[in-house]
């Protein structure tokens, strides 16, 4: 080959070495703005909020829960069926079952034992005709209990339950809990199109932790147009109109719920190695609107 050949291959080299690098510095910029875009769309939003409804659970050791903020949910649902989801407990308003610990907070506690025809017994509570409020900040500071087959949860339902079905009201769980994935947490939302078994759930786990050896908050930041799902000061789920397969439902106010069933769809049967009693631990409830 001759050396003018020779420098023209090395300058056709270079020209394509060039190109090349160009292009993957070009690539690499693309895809960090897009990665950054992802981001800033899950980003935490710096939000104002102002408290409007809390409970802090203080009183003497064995204390009901206010009545002027919770009212119970007794025996094993409207239609005999274990509140639609095969549960085994019955729910009853026994101290027992559910009542402050003395310590500053509220003990709902599954417990094995025979009662109104089920092998097991707990507690339900919720805010419904008391309390509810459509969009804001919605947390729980909570100690989880443990066991194959314990289901406890902190959730919400369409105030407007008693005029549509479910799912159609629409439900908001902040935090449901299987007992026998303990480092395991899962926020969901249920509506027309997306119930059940097809809900639009996410899971936050530890590796080196579980829900049942200290409190954890658990919430949600709730707007016209947006979900927020947080452990502590982590948001791991966002979902918006856009990421659910029917009609978005949270547009009006939902009440609370708190409770630890027993069985279920969603968790299976407990085993011998599920001990009793178990308890839930609630250090507080508040609720937030957002101020602008």
């Amino acid at each position: 080959m001759s050396v003018k050949e020779l420098a023209l291959n090395h300058s056709n080299t270079m020209k394509y070495s060039s190109f090349m690098l160009f292009n993957s510095l070009l690539l690499i910029i693309i895809s960090s703005a897009s990665w950054g875009c992802k981001d800033d769309a899950n980003a935490i939003i710096d939000r104002n909020y102002q408290l409007v409804w809390e409970d802090e659970f203080n009183g003497a050791a064995g204390t009901a829960p206010d009545a002027a903020k919770w009212v119970y949910d007794i025996g094993i649902g409207p239609g005999n069926d274990g509140w639609g989801n095969q549960e085994l407990q019955y729910y009853t308003d026994r101290p027992e079952n559910i009542a402050l610990d003395g310590q500053g907070n509220l003990a709902i506690t599954a417990r094995s034992e025979n009662f109104g025809g089920r092998s097991f017994t707990s507690a339900r509570i919720k805010t419904q005709g008391l309390f509810a409020q459509a969009y804001g900040r919605f947390e729980a500071r909570m100690k989880m209990p443990w066991g194959p087959g314990i289901w406890p949860a902190f959730w919400m339902l369409g105030e407007n339950i008693d005029l549509v079905a479910w799912p159609q009201c629409g439900e908001i769980d902040i935090m449901e809990y299987r007992g026998q994935q303990p480092n395991l947490i899962y926020g969901t939302v249920h509506g027309p199109g997306y119930s059940g078994g097809a809900a639009i759930t996410k899971s936050f786990g530890f590796t080196n932790d579980r829900f049942d050896v200290d409190f954890h908050v658990f919430a949600i930041e709730w707007g016209v147009d947006y979900l927020d799902f947080f452990v502590d000061d982590t948001l791991y789920q966002r979902i918006r109109p856009e990421d659910v397969p029917g009609e978005w439902v949270f547009d009006q106010p939902f009440f609370l719920i708190l409770n630890v069933a027993v069985g279920g769809n969603y968790v299976g049967f407990p085993t011998p190695q599920t001990p009793f009693p178990q308890t839930m631990l609630v250090d507080y409830v508040k609720v937030y609107t957002e101020v602008k």
